[in-house]
């Protein structure tokens, strides 16, 4: 795919962000797309964003379950970057008109008190990297029209990331056991996922390494101070204005939000 087109597509992309609309799968209209091009169209929708004022704040790791990589047909994850238009603090409610088809995900946030620079990471070395962790809403969003993607589709769309949300407590990640601690995610006062640690790749711990490995062959480190989701440990809910959600993890705690 020649870069004229990398970048209109991201353009594309990005206008559809902003003017709140949907576009048609870019699997679609140009079958012969790759993953390494849809990173390129990824990269080029950040960029607007960084030139329009946002700064980035860490990286989200998305299809971390072996469903979603069977629904996908792809046998890894995918990754995204976070801003600093995207953070909501516990509680606070989001505007659901700022949004255009949102799903949430009940996930486990890390915080990283040093620089994690792959290859060559193991799941000691995230540990050994990692303040705290604490729970998270992930609110995923598509740019593309009725989530009709592929993996393509969903990581030129910067890994169809829309906006989160961190819980006010912050947890020493080596008390915990990140593979079994249990989710329950309510809706509206009612229970409709569950869920554990175990969910995304087996641990979130396994997720951060393939991250850092990932974007270390790419010449990008996860950087002292950022934020990085770790991946689905339940299914997508949808939701709209009314909703609140609470998010509860095993040893960790909680997270709310509601929609305005």
């Amino acid at each position: 795919m020649n870069t004229d087109l990398i970048t209109s597509l991201g353009n594309e992309l990005y206008a559809a962000l902003t003017g709140r609309q949907v576009v048609a799968p870019l699997t679609g209209r140009h079958p012969d797309i790759t993953v390494e091009d849809a990173y390129r169209i990824q990269q080029r929708l950040n960029a607007r964003r960084v030139e329009a004022g946002e700064r980035i704040v860490g990286k989200k790791i998305g299809v971390t379950s072996r469903a979603v990589m069977t629904m996908l047909g792809v046998d890894q994850p995918d990754f995204g970057m976070l801003t600093d238009a995207m953070v909501y603090n516990e509680g606070e409610a989001i505007e659901a008109a700022t949004l255009i088809q949102p799903k949430a995900e009940g996930e486990i946030a890390f915080l990283l008190r040093r620089d994690l620079i792959g290859p060559g990471v193991s799941a000691a070395d995230v540990l050994a990297a990692t303040e705290g962790v604490m729970a998270c809403f992930e609110i995923v969003d598509s740019r593309i029209r009725d989530w009709k993607i592929r993996i393509q589709d969903t990581v030129a769309d910067n890994a169809s990331c829309g906006v989160f949300v961190l819980g006010d407590r912050l947890v020493d990640a080596r008390r915990i056991d990140l593979q079994t601690c249990g989710m329950v995610l309510e809706k509206n006062g009612e229970v409709v996922v569950t869920g554990a640690g175990a969910a995304t790749l087996g641990s979130p711990l396994t997720a951060m390494a393939w991250l850092a490995n990932t974007l270390g062959r790419l010449g990008i480190p996860l950087k002292a101070g950022e934020v990085v989701l770790s991946g689905a440990l339940g299914a997508m809910v949808p939701v709209k204005a009314g909703d609140s959600l609470r998010v509860s993890i095993g040893g960790i705690g909680g997270c709310s939000v509601r929609f305005a």
